[in-house]
């Protein structure tokens, strides 16, 4: 964005164009005598001075012509003030002639050409930055405000160093309003060209010009923006941009409704559109309050129909409950605030700002103001199909749910895409929840246009976080839906693993797979029963749970499980996790349980834990890279999620038999001995004992050992983590508690897991902290651990020789334990 050439001088805007330059040459060689001029220059003074009088009122009458481009004789005596600058003539003359010259280069383009015709003019007019005099300085940064305007003249300004100067002025304790407008808007011009914009970045100045859009004045604002705005066109300033605090200030500018600032707030809806391209400074952007939203253009929404006159109702679909005293004229119906605000209908603060933003969005639409044609042509870098405006998340969220219901096919697509992209927390999830986005995405999944399907499936599952919003999708009938589409062979792989996602969103938060229709009926049909007879009733609730059973299995037929079984064998390891969490679901009926191993289900268990194996053994190496530590940690879910569904599987002995046990026995025991997180061994050691005592029960063979891996690689880490990262002293008490039971049992690779475990450091801090039991067992873990010398330094160097003497010297009951333990210790 280019600033404005310095407006003239108000003493001579009432003139007439082609008199400016004749009064301003006038008056500014008059100036140019001195108060005490020396006999010998004063006629040339004088000589001077008639020169620019018969240039400015010569009976020639020529003037600077600004509709054809011609000049007076005027301009030729541009040479002389000049000369004036130069540092050899009074300080009072340079003065002068840079006022001259400035009010000169208001004339345009020519007259910058004619004044930078001169060679090393630039160079006077920085060195009069550093003047002593207020007027020169300010006139020397307006001229080179004009100057660097002319794209040829900025790279001579750059090379002069006009940037440094400019700049250090900036920094100075005291700078005038004027000042400090010329040189935003010298910066402003300098920062147009892509290649100069990193200077600005590595100077202090940044922080200042952020500082500027709190100033009072509305022009220094505009400058201080207007760089903001040229900054943010390049993607690698945003960084320095947002360090330096720009959101919430360009959020308040955006936000302040003055007509002065009709500038600035294009500015800053400029700057913050370019800063959210970026995930995490769009949600830095929507946590002070904004969305961005999608440009469809005006003709889209010519589509828009207004709903019918009926009982209103609130956006997400929900009817206004209708008042106990209904008016007999219609008021009501009229003024629903007589209603709504009753307190047993009173609607909450969400539901209340949904029809707000419905309201106003809706009345925009109808008289063709929603969205003007050359609305976001300011965009620089966009393309015309992605151009996006920045609203108030009330009317964001609204515009974006009312564009679903358009028949513009890329319109909609946006706006599921931007939903997804503003579902960033609860708040954001519950207001589009009541604005009444989740019915329309849901209808989105069957549309015939598969760009529009993955874009709605996008939309839902950012919005599925939430709980809420899962109830909401199965109250609208959306989970036979997300079935039925998962069923399908057609769908895309990209919508099948959003969908899964979603569904495994659904279970996690205890959400049914019964249908909403089939629960409805039959609770319906148990209150009818009830207010006739009790007894009636009661049968009724019971066939209620039946039905549901039933409902469970008619939504889920094998077709879905041998589409989820596929994709688990073929997904990538996270989507292997929510498969896996779906099918543990399902995993709970033995009609599913025989469907999944009639699928091979068990197989393809087997094949993740294989590929779980050869991670955990990769983490052991010493060549673990970062990479290698990220992939390691997906899988580990999908190993943790397959373990889980293994264990839930094993329930049935038709699944049970159709595996080969010691070889998922032997899985399990080499990836709890791996390093694979504690989290993900938690559920391995559950599995493992689920399947020794399912492929044991006929006798005892392997089970004791299959206890002590489970004891060494998955119980004792895991306390002594719990000692090492828990904030309460509770559950640091009973997890050395627990240690001392493992220990005393005599065991020696007990003794070697807990010092290889790290555990002698939080064992050595519970003799200082610990109560009388902790520390009666922290003392007798710590003897079992000195019985080998391997582990006497590590025990010094945590500090626990000091606490021992304290102890004997102490004269308590401990005093025995810690004597013995002292002597074992070589010191």
């Amino acid at each position: 964005m280019l600033p404005a050439v310095a407006a003239a001088s108000p003493a001579l805007s009432h003139l007439p164009r082609h008199q400016h330059l004749g009064r301003r040459f006038h008056l500014r060689c008059h100036r140019l005598l001195p108060a005490t001029p020396a006999k010998a220059s004063c006629g040339a003074r004088r000589r001077l001075l008639a020169g620019a009088f018969a240039a400015g009122d010569g009976p020639s009458g020529q003037d600077v012509d600004y509709s054809t481009g011609t000049t007076s004789s005027g301009s030729a005596y541009l040479g002389l003030f000049v000369r004036l600058l130069g540092l050899d003539n009074d300080a009072r003359d340079r003065e002068h002639a840079v006022c001259t010259l400035y009010q000169y280069s208001l004339g345009g383009r020519k007259s910058i050409d004619e004044i930078m015709q001169f060679p090393g003019c630039i160079v006077l007019i920085i060195s009069l930055l550093k003047s002593e005099s207020t007027r020169a300085r300010e006139a020397a940064a307006g001229l080179l405000r004009n100057i660097t305007s002319v794209q040829i003249y900025r790279k001579m300004a750059i090379e002069s160093g006009a940037m440094e100067e400019v700049m250090s002025l900036l920094c100075k304790s005291t700078i005038s309003p004027e000042m400090m407008e010329q040189c935003l808007c010298t910066i402003w011009n300098f920062s147009i060209d892509e290649n100069w914009r990193y200077k600005i970045l590595r100077s202090d100045v940044l922080t200042k010009i952020v500082r500027y859009l709190d100033e009072e004045d509305i022009k220094v604002k505009e400058a201080a923006g207007g760089i903001i705005s040229n900054l943010a066109l390049s993607p690698s300033n945003h960084g320095a941009l947002v360090e330096a605090g720009v959101i919430p200030k360009l959020v308040h500018l955006l936000q302040t409704k003055e007509d002065d600032y009709k500038i600035i707030r294009k500015e800053a809806r400029s700057s913050l559109i370019l800063l959210a391209r970026d995930d995490h400074y769009h949600s830095l952007i929507m946590e002070e309050g904004l969305v961005r939203v999608p440009l469809v253009g005006s003709a889209a929404y010519k589509a828009f129909k207004p709903l019918p006159h009926s009982w209103p109702t609130f956006p997400d679909g929900s009817e206004i409950q209708r008042s106990s005293r209904p008016s007999k004229y219609g008021a009501t119906e009229l003024l629903l605030g007589l209603s709504v605000n009753e307190k047993d209908t009173k609607p909450d603060k969400a539901k209340i700002n949904a029809m707000i933003g419905r309201s106003n969005q809706q009345f925009l639409a109808r008289v063709g103001a929603i969205e003007l044609d050359d609305e976001g042509n300011e965009q620089s870098g966009s393309e015309k199909s992605d151009l996006y405006t920045i609203l108030p998340w009330v009317d964001g969220v609204a515009r974006l749910v009312l564009i679903l219901g358009l028949e513009d096919i890329s319109a909609i697509k946006k706006a599921a895409r931007a939903i997804g992209d503003a579902s960033i927390n609860e708040h954001m999830r519950t207001s589009f929840k009541e604005a009444g986005a989740v019915k329309p995405l849901l209808e989105l999944l069957k549309h015939d246009d598969v760009s529009v399907r993955e874009a709605a499936a996008y939309a839902l599952e950012k919005l599925s976080v939430s709980a809420t919003i899962c109830q909401k999708i199965k109250a609208d009938g959306g989970l036979e839906l997300l079935i039925n589409t998962v069923k399908d062979p057609n769908t895309p792989v990209k919508q099948l693993e959003k969908m899964i996602y979603v569904l495994s969103q659904m279970f996690d938060m205890g959400i049914s797979m019964v249908a909403a229709s089939y629960a409805h009926e039959d609770v319906t049909s148990a209150e009818k029963s009830t207010q006739g007879d009790t007894a009636t009733g009661n049968s009724v609730i019971s066939h209620t749970f039946v039905n549901q059973e039933m409902a469970s299995e008619m939504i889920l037929d094998f077709d879905a499980i041998s589409r989820l079984t596929k994709v688990l064998k073929e997904a990538s390891p996270s989507l292997q996790a929510k498969v896996c969490c779906v099918l543990e679901h399902l995993a709970a009926s033995e009609q599913h349980a025989t469907a999944m191993t009639a699928t091979c289900t068990g197989s393809v268990i087997e094949a993740i834990l294989e590929i779980g194996v050869i991670h955990g053994t990769r983490a052991d190496s010493e060549d673990f890279d970062n990479l290698t530590s990220v992939v390691t940690e997906e899988v580990s879910q999908a190993v943790s999620a397959a373990a889980r569904l293994l264990t839930k599987l094993l329930n049935f002995d038709i699944f049970t038999r159709s595996i080969n046990s010691e070889k998922f026995t032997s899985l399990l025991r080499r990836m709890l001995k791996s390093s694979f997180p504690l989290q993900s061994k938690d559920w391995l050691a559950a599995c493992l004992v689920k399947l020794e005592s399912r492929a044991g029960s006929s006798g005892d063979h392997g089970v004791c050992s299959v206890d002590m891996e489970i004891t060494i690689y998955q119980t004792i880490p895991r306390l002594v983590e719990q000692m090492l990262t828990s904030f309460s002293f509770e559950n640091k008490r009973s997890a050395v508690m627990e240690l001392n039971k493992i220990i005393s049992s005599g065991v020696l690779e007990y003794t070697r897991a807990m010092a290889d475990s790290g555990g002698i450091f939080p064992l050595v801090k519970m003799l200082e902290e610990g109560d009388e039991d902790a520390l009666e067992a922290a003392l007798a873990i710590l003897y079992n651990l000195s019985m080998d010398p391997e582990n006497h330094p590590a025990i010094i160097a945590a500090g626990a020789v000091p606490l021992l003497k304290r102890i004997v010297v102490a004269e308590g009951p401990h005093g025995t334990k810690a004597l013995k333990l002292l002597r074992t210790l070589p010191v």
